[in-house]
């Protein structure tokens, strides 16, 4: 029988919002990995987990995941995690690897899981969707993310604010995820292209730290590098976009 390794999206954090396909594939499996970074302090996908699973079966990987600049040194880290969690693959059937929001957006999974399948002939790799952040912050702020025929469009804030600028000169909903360190230079972007106002950022969505704010609040200092962004399509009427 071929070894299975299923990503498990867990959501933004909080457990309520982890589906019921998802608890039972945490359950199911043999191993639940979740992703640590080298500083070793738990993360939202392990405080997560452990609402579901007994810790026994819970097992920690390093990634650098607060590396951003020694590209040698986070794939170095990759490649650590990729033979650990082959190794763990040797040993059971199936292993679970939970991450935050969903396996296939912006995820440690897709690295993790192209290593894997590198040292491991014959893994099957499957994936269990996850609830994003962006629909989270959607549903706590009542940011509607698209009506009719508008356009959506998710933007990494770690590729630089000119391509959120270049995002928010269109005509849609402008998502921008990890762009706390940058908050000003959001801010910024925001007052230049017009997309302040029903703008809304939040942050540790779920959690006993949650913070939701208009954009027009955008602080001055950096922000939680997971800070996510909603500037809403210009919308004048009911319908409008149909």
């Amino acid at each position: 029988m071929s070894s299975r390794l299923i990503g498990v999206g867990v959501g933004p954090g909080d457990p309520e919002l982890v589906t019921v396909k998802g608890v039972a594939a945490l359950r199911s499996a043999e191993v639940v990995v979740v992703p640590v970074m080298d500083t070793l302090e738990r993360g939202r996908a392990e405080a997560t987990v452990l609402h579901y699973v007994d810790a026994a079966k819970v097992v920690r990987v390093v990634f650098a995941l607060n590396e951003r600049q020694d590209r040698a040194r986070r794939e170095a880290a990759w490649d650590a995690a990729g033979r650990r969690v082959a190794g763990l693959l040797g040993d059971h059937a199936t292993v679970a690897f939970a991450t935050i929001g969903d396996p296939n957006v912006y995820s440690t999974f897709t690295y993790l899981a192209q290593t894997v399948c590198a040292l491991v002939p014959g893994l099957v790799v499957e994936t269990v969707p996850g609830i994003t952040a962006m629909q989270d912050l959607a549903a706590r702020s009542g940011a509607v993310l698209t009506e009719g025929t508008e356009p959506l469009t998710l933007v990494p804030v770690t590729a630089g604010s000119a391509v959120l600028k270049e995002a928010l000169t269109g005509p849609g909903t402008v998502v921008a995820y990890k762009f706390g360190r940058l908050a000003e230079e959001v801010a910024g972007v925001l007052r230049e292209t017009g997309r302040t106002e029903d703008a809304v950022w939040g942050s540790a969505l779920g959690l006993p730290e949650e913070s939701i704010r208009p954009a027009s609040e955008l602080l001055d200092g950096p922000l939680p590098y997971l800070s996510t962004l909603i500037a809403p399509a210009r919308r004048e009427s009911r319908g409008g976009k149909l």
